[in-house]
């Protein structure tokens, strides 16, 4: 078993009742001043979701980061907004946090993970040495943080010069915390204030336990972040926190991907109304810009404040506090947030520099060239036609699997494949492909999988994807830019390789698999048969809570799916269309094709 401990803070994390980590100039609460300022304030500066942007910068593109939004991403924009902040506030107290997933997510964290990983090369994390220099306070950690595995995750939270936050986050041999779970922060308020005791509580995303049990099964249990906060809230009021932050990663729906089968994926509002003494949270994961939001507290009445910065460093929380103490206690008297979109800045020399030789390794690495295509082949309509970009991903995991399993008891089934449309500007130029288009084709750190499928459990999952369509009866007026519904994100959309059939679109969902049939043939695929299915550990680990899928694995080597695609394509040099595709899905009304 990984050693979850870490040298001095952990190691306090792990103890009984688990003792919290107090930074900050000695207290020793001096008087009241006399004269002087009635009010002070304190601000909270947070991020979330970074997801290993440091430049401003799109390496599936190598080109300067943009949208139709005109957003900016990366820390250090971050950094710019932080230190003009800072500089306002000179002499004033200024917190910094972020709300996790910080390690995964672009190519130069990737790179550090899976090509010269921390691990082994001893190399500072690109977003350690980022952090760093903005001199966060704390950060938690976010269900991406574990996606490479405890080792580099422990190393990466040794490599930072603050606390890395998880209190629900469960040593499974111990029952102890794993992580720190939370930090009295004391904070000089200046003008001979007493120092201000701040309570910052972390907490992860459940979901972990399904997303990554590859890496924490046996190792950490994920306890629901409501009951955690109300275990933890109560006792740092008891050790002297005189407010309460909680930095969560979980949106604020009160939803899960996942099923009911795990403690709610998105309880940030639930937090709020249901767990007294909370002053305020940042919160994540979600993806959204929220600015500011109050939810009452049940027990209590008070107002919590609530915030989400966006995703990627694209934009900066800011909450205000203004306080007054009084008979010795300090108390809030007003709270506001806002979101400051970093397009407004430049880029922080300081983090560029740190980062700048990380970068152009990533840059170098993503521009090498694998193989020729014979023609360009784009994922722009992968979501509604069988598109021969994603016919490659299945093609590549058919033959994985089919080598891996030959001459087992598995190797007279038929394998089939899974695939979703992960994004929907991915592009194989005519010609020279590079590492960054098939990067920008699969975007996920997945790995590649296997499991025994009937042909009932097949049919039942392509009726669950199925719902990913709005319902457009015979006639309707068809838009592809409307025909998905906005409540199931693209890479919940799974198409099917190895078998043949027609989504009706024009029925209920649940009745949409009209055609599912054998290739080549009008034989229609029995219940009872059974199928090898090559897919990626996340579903298979039940993300997306497809039906069927969470099952014993066939075929587990733990190779990475992109650079599967990689390999494939190197092999072969030359990325041909008419050697893997085939138009095996459509979709219909009433048996006439919508495209």
């Amino acid at each position: 078993m990984t050693n979850l401990s870490r040298r001095g803070l952990l190691a306090a994390a792990a103890a009984a009742s688990a003792a919290p980590f107090v930074a900050g100039p000695a207290d020793a609460h001096p008087a009241e001043p006399k004269t002087g300022p009635k009010t002070w304030d304190l601000t909270l500066l947070g991020t979330s979701d970074t997801h290993g942007n440091v430049y401003n910068w799109d390496y599936y593109r190598d080109a300067e980061y943009d949208d139709s939004a005109h957003n900016d991403v990366g820390l250090a924009k971050v950094a710019t907004l932080v230190n003009a902040v800072r500089a306002e506030r000179r002499g004033k107290a200024t917190l910094v946090l972020d709300a996790g997933d910080t390690i995964q997510g672009t190519p130069l964290a990737t790179y550090y993970a899976k090509q010269e990983p921390i691990t082994t090369t001893h190399e500072r994390h690109p977003m350690a040495r980022a952090m760093n220099v903005i001199r966060y306070d704390a950060v938690t950690l976010g269900n991406h943080e574990f996606n490479y595995g405890l080792p580099l995750l422990d190393l990466w939270i040794r490599q930072l010069g603050f606390p890395a936050l998880a209190a629900n986050a469960v040593n499974a041999r111990t029952g102890r915390p794993a992580f720190l779970p939370y930090l009295i922060k004391k904070v000089d308020l200046g003008h001979g204030a007493a120092n201000l005791r701040v309570g910052i509580l972390g907490l992860t995303n459940p979901g972990v336990a399904i997303w990554d049990r590859g890496n924490v099964e046996g190792k950490l249990r994920f306890t629901d972040m409501v009951a955690t906060a109300a275990r933890y809230v109560p006792e740092m009021r008891r050790r002297g926190a005189d407010i309460v932050l909680v930095s969560a990663h979980g949106g604020d729906s009160g939803t899960s991907s996942y099923g009911p089968e795990l403690p709610n994926e998105n309880p940030s509002a639930l937090i709020a109304a249901q767990v007294p003494g909370i002053d305020a949270i940042l919160f994540g994961h979600a993806h959204n810009d929220i600015p500011q939001r109050f939810v009452a507290n049940a027990a209590t009445g008070e107002q919590v404040l609530l915030s989400e910065p966006s995703k990627w460093g694209q934009r900066v929380t800011r909450v205000d506090f203004t306080l007054t103490r009084d008979r010795g206690r300090w108390r809030i008297t007003t709270k506001a947030a806002t979101t400051i979109n970093t397009n407004t800045v430049a880029a922080d020399p300081v983090v560029l520099a740190a980062v700048r030789e990380q970068h152009n390794t990533t840059v170098a690495y993503v521009n090498q060239a694998v193989a020729n295509s014979t023609q360009e082949l784009s994922a722009a309509e992968s979501r509604y036609k069988d598109t021969p970009i994603l016919d490659y991903i299945n093609q590549v995991q058919t033959d994985t699997v089919t080598a891996a399993l030959a001459g087992s008891s598995y190797a007279a089934l038929p394998v089939l494949s899974i695939a979703a449309p992960f994004s929907r500007t991915a592009l194989f130029p005519a010609g020279q492909v590079r590492i960054k288009d098939v990067a920008g084709l699969y975007i996920y750190d997945n790995t590649l999988e296997a499991v025994v499928l009937t042909g009932a459990e097949v049919r039942a999952y392509l009726e669950y994807s199925a719902k990913f369509f709005v319902t457009l009866a015979p006639g309707a007026p068809v838009d592809p830019a409307t025909i998905s519904d906005p409540s199931v994100p693209d890479y919940n959309y799974d198409t099917l390789s190895g078998v043949e059939y027609d989504i009706d679109i024009s029925k209920p969902v649940g009745q949409r698999i009209t055609r599912l049939v054998h290739p080549g043939t009008a034989t229609p695929v029995g219940d009872a048969e059974q199928f090898v299915v090559a897919v990626n550990n996340y579903r298979r680990s039940g993300g997306g809570n497809f039906p069927g899928i969470v099952k014993t694995q066939v075929y587990n080597a733990q190779q990475e799916i992109r650079q599967l695609l990689i390999d494939w394509a190197q092999a072969k040099g030359v990325i041909d269309p008419a050697g893997f595709f085939t138009a095996n899905w459509r979709l219909v009304r009433e048996g006439t094709p919508v495209f």
